[in-house]
């Protein structure tokens, strides 16, 4: 293991503390990381001068491992590139609940073992989302958490017809619906009452958004279904599409979300033995700590 990209928050890492205690431990274990920023960040936002960053395009093409710090947001916001060159990634919380990171801040010298190989891969199942106008695909992307197609600012109900390989499966109107992943389910579809799944589970999670239809519930679908999401009835132009908690995507009357199994997996660096059921656990006990 010699080329570890480090992908810090700014927003999260202040003044890059934890990131500054990494690269020390890993330096005395033999490995030479490079600093990177995960996003561009704002304008005017000025980097510690005594810190050396390079840029993270530069670096992809030769890294053998991604360690994020920040919260799942930083993970989600690293997945992608990452995955798409086969490069596992190792998250440290900075966060509140932090489900897909590895490590607490705390914990920092377990990245000693890095450098003895000392740890294992969980793949995490990812989605592939089409959307399409007519014959036109207006947007691609592929997602390791979500995909939210919800109303817009606008206090209106949006309208949408789910399908499940063509056959009609959920017809739901309220603020929208998400699908999502395993590894998603503990996010915002637990928080809209979807059920809580092992991230080694291969499923599509389809849960609606404060529907207005009382029998409307959670699905669990197979991986093996393709998942298509249009706007119907009266739906004005007030929908959108966000995949992973990204950029909006605006849906028209006649648009087809199309979402299924992705091709591609993300591969989590994994240094601890604990069960995903401590895991829940520890986060939702942590998280009811700071709310006393």
């Amino acid at each position: 293991m010699k080329n570890v990209i480090l992908a810090s928050n700014p927003y999260r890492d202040k003044n890059f503390k934890t990131a500054r205690s990494a690269i020390q431990i890993l330096k005395d274990c033999g490995i030479q990381p490079r600093l990177c920023l995960p996003f561009e960040v704002e304008r005017g936002y000025e980097l510690p001068r005594d810190l050396r960053f390079t840029r993270l395009d530069r670096e992809l093409p030769n890294a053998e491992m991604v360690i994020c710090f920040g919260g799942d947001g930083t993970i989600l916001h690293m997945a992608k590139a990452a995955t798409r060159r086969g490069i596992p990634i190792l998250g440290v919380n900075i966060g509140t609940m932090g489900f897909m990171a590895e490590l607490e801040s705390t914990e920092l010298d377990k990245l000693a073992k890095l450098a003895g190989g000392d740890y294992t891969l969980d793949s995490r199942m990812m989605l592939d989302v089409t959307v399409q106008r007519e014959r036109d695909i207006l947007f691609h992307d592929i997602c390791l958490n979500d995909v939210v197609i919800t109303k817009g600012t606008v206090a209106r109900i949006v309208h949408l017809a789910v399908k499940c390989d063509g056959v009609l499966a959920m017809e739901c109107s309220g603020d929208g619906v998400i699908l999502a992943t395993p590894t998603g389910s503990t996010a915002y579809s637990l928080s809209a009452g979807g059920p809580i799944v092992e991230p080694e589970a291969r499923n599509i999670l389809i849960t609606p958004i404060c529907a207005h239809d009382v029998g409307s519930r959670c699905i669990v679908a197979s991986d093996r279904r393709t998942i298509t999401v249009e706007t119907v009835h009266n739906s004005r132009r007030n929908a959108f599409l966000i995949v992973d908690g990204g950029k909006a995507v605006r849906l028209c009357m006649g648009d087809v979300a199309t979402i299924r199994k992705s091709n591609l997996e993300t591969k989590l660096v994994r240094l601890k033995k604990n069960s995903f059921y401590d895991v829940v656990n520890a986060k939702f006990k942590k998280v009811r700590g700071e709310a006393l």
